[in-house]
């Protein structure tokens, strides 16, 4: 099994997280981070990959944005963006393993081909639609579903893609980077997709997704296949399916992660459902402040994944700090009483939404085999991306018969205790204990290992 940062099994602070490093000065050692946060972009495949991501990334935050307004227009329900949120990814959580096997199976850059023209099919659809005026809810629920269906494949193709397109020495860093390519778009997507729905309507914004899938698809065609790093493919075979699973579930650096993802995902992460009903509902201030909420949340998301880009490790003891602060920070932001305070939040809950999101992805793809690649990210897909049929629902209900504050705080409350949980499971599977002391006349509390902390205690 290949191996490399994250497949500490605990969050701890010790430097075995991490690969060995060379014995150099740490200055010496900042400075080659710094020097290296766009490293990846020196390769030419992964280039083109990028900029036409960089297009069709801001169609596809239009689409979200334009998507869950037109739902809230024509029902009125919160309950209703829900629904379209759980459409979207319910193919996800029924099928993600099987768009796994399929992955480990085919080429990447023939399958990714496919999945781009199917999206990008039916958002042309559903523009049409809006624009004729016929667009009725169940149009969007089907077009929603539909697109579920080709990122079954397309999401844990892509995710593995980037391993051939980089190699694992600058696999943290093109992570980190298509992290924040997406939600750099996601400053330009909502802002653009909110000036449509109030000049002109939703159905433009529709039809720009549509046409921004030609960026990646001239992207894909124009790649040199010589030059992708070779992985091999899983041949076909009976029960492909659950030798994935038995690998994910016997190690704890996969398993962990992608439990606390799943809570997270399923109750924490539907600001399609949160931010709607915030900006109708609270605030009573519209489809501008809905963009509003998101393009802050994504400076702050910009910033996370840039700061990932940076670091030359994925710990899981980030993961677990920044799920906390993820939560606490929900749940402040469900006591807010102005508009304006609720929206300065969005970019610290961007930042640490994605350093879960980064971090988790860099450590599971780190220690994963490449031949058993796409069907871990799968399972990680589907759990992250697959819990919002369960979720959506379920927050969409509680906003609607409780409040959008009552429903952001539960969301919040959940990624805390899930994180706690969790951190205190690694700990007792890496042999660590719980040290608490002082530091250069600071309090530190911190994990160290069963065997350092006995070392330390006076001998009876």
């Amino acid at each position: 099994m290949s191996s490399g940062p994250g497949t500490a099994s605990a969050p701890a602070p010790e430097p075995h997280d991490s690969p060995p490093a060379p014995a150099t000065p740490a200055s010496g050692d900042r400075a080659v981070r710094k020097s290296s946060m766009f490293s990846s972009l020196k390769v030419r495949n992964y280039r083109l990959f990028f900029m036409g991501q960089v297009v069709s990334n801001i169609g596809t935050w239009m689409q979200r944005i334009a998507q869950d307004w037109l739902v809230l227009s024509l029902t009125g329900s919160s309950a209703a963006v829900g629904i379209t949120t759980a459409l979207q990814f319910l193919p996800m959580l029924l099928f993600g393993l099987y768009g796994g096997v399929l992955v480990d199976r085919l080429r990447k850059r023939p399958t990714l081909l496919v999945t781009q023209s199917a999206m990008a099919l039916t958002a042309i659809a559903l523009a049409v639609l809006t624009l004729t005026g016929h667009v009725q809810v169940w149009h969007v629920y089907v077009a929603a579903f539909a697109v579920g269906l080709a990122t079954v494949v397309d999401n844990p193709a892509r995710q593995s893609f980037v391993s051939e397109l980089v190699g694992p020495g600058q696999l943290q860093n093109a992570v980190s980077l298509n992290s924040a390519n997406f939600q750099s778009a996601r400053l330009v997507g909502p802002a653009v997709a909110g000036l449509l729905i109030t000049g002109v309507g939703t159905g433009y914004a529709f039809l720009f997704n549509g046409l921004s899938f030609i960026a990646p698809l001239t992207g894909l065609l124009l790649m040199r296949a010589r030059e992708l790093h070779a992985v091999a493919r899983a041949p076909r075979g009976k029960g492909q399916l659950r030798e994935g699973v038995r690998y994910v579930t016997g190690r704890p650096e996969l398993i962990w992660p992608i439990v606390l993802v799943g809570f997270v995902g399923t109750f924490a992460f539907n600001f399609p459902v949160y931010l709607s009903a915030f900006a109708d509902d609270v605030f009573h201030a519209g489809a501008g402040a809905y963009s509003l909420f998101n393009t802050l949340m994504a400076v702050g998301s910009v910033a996370g994944a840039l700061l990932a880009a940076r670091r030359g490790t994925a710990r899981l003891r980030l993961l677990i700090v920044a799920a906390m602060a993820f939560g606490g920070l929900e749940i402040l932001a469900a006591t807010t009483p102005t508009l304006w305070m609720f929206a300065l939040l969005m970019i610290p809950l961007g930042l640490f939404g994605m350093t879960v999101n980064v971090t988790t992805n860099t450590s599971i793809q780190m220690s994963t085999d490449p031949a058993m690649r796409g069907r871990v990210m799968a399972l990680y897909m589907m759990v992250f991306l697959g819990g919002s049929p369960v979720g959506a629902p379920i927050v969409g209900w509680v906003t609607d018969t409780y409040g959008a504050r009552v429903g952001l705080a539960a969301g919040g409350a959940v990624a805390v205790a899930a994180a706690a949980a969790i951190g205190l499971i690694l700990a007792r599977v890496g042999n660590l204990r719980l040290s608490v002391g002082w530091h250069r006349g600071h309090p530190r509390v911190r994990f160290v290992p069963r065997e350092r902390t006995e070392e330390l205690a006076p001998a009876a």
